[in-house]
């Protein structure tokens, strides 16, 4: 499997990679792949280290699951393929961005553009088998992901981390807030929002106005 990982993240994370539960994991996913239809393509599986070097990242967008249809996946959280119709969750997060910083719906929901600018797209698991949500859950892509949201906690200052819906604000206890700026809201999933829990958090100009007190450049989201 030909992933693309940038040398900075794999200096960080070499320890992880010679881990046991790590090594198993990654026999589980050459298994999957061999034997099933899986997403993102193989080469995607690591592109949310791909895009930013650790040292530029500022922000951490955390997800949950790839999307599990066909062609929709890009191994970046929220992101689809151009030309991909949008799904309900990125649909709502563009309708967040027009409200709070007045920016038009994009014409593609390709999220590279903010990888490339030091947003960490990060799904909790990484890989999923085709049309079965939640089926590479608890093989120890978790373990990993945590693992990397300790070390940037850890390792770096001022990083601002977007935790949206339950399960991803569990993960603040994983961050230490006396040195990172932790967002939470519910998620943009149709089900929360049209419950009132997405519309209106403003996480995107939050996150712009951090950076800009910290002397970052803030993000063209």
């Amino acid at each position: 499997m030909n992933v693309r990982i940038h040398e900075s993240w794999k200096k960080e994370l070499n320890q992880e990679f010679e881990e046991d539960y790590f090594k198993n994991l990654i026999n589980f996913v050459k298994e999957e792949y061999t034997e099933h239809k899986c997403f993102p393509p193989g080469n995607e599986i690591f592109s949310a280290f791909d895009h930013s070097t650790f040292e530029d990242t500022k922000v951490v967008i955390l997800g949950q699951d790839p999307y599990h249809g066909n062609g929709q996946a890009n191994g970046l959280c929220f992101s689809v393929r151009d030309e991909v119709k949008f799904p309900p969750s990125l649909i709502n997060i563009f309708k967040e961005i027009e409200s709070d910083l007045k920016k038009p719906i994009p014409a593609t929901g390709n999220l590279e553009r903010w990888a490339d600018q030091g947003v960490l797209l990060l799904n909790a698991t990484l890989t999923v088998r085709a049309h079965q949500a939640g089926s590479h859950q608890k093989k120890g892509w978790e373990e990993f992901t945590d693992n990397v949201l300790k070390l940037i906690s850890d390792k770096k200052e001022n990083v601002v981390f977007m935790l949206w819906g339950g399960y991803a604000k569990k993960k603040a206890r994983l961050i230490d807030d006396s040195k990172h700026l932790i967002l939470t809201t519910g998620h943009p999933s149709p089900l929360s929002a049209n419950r009132g829990y997405w519309f209106g958090n403003k996480h995107f100009s939050k996150t712009n106005e951090y950076l800009k007190e910290k002397g970052a450049q803030p993000i063209d989201w």
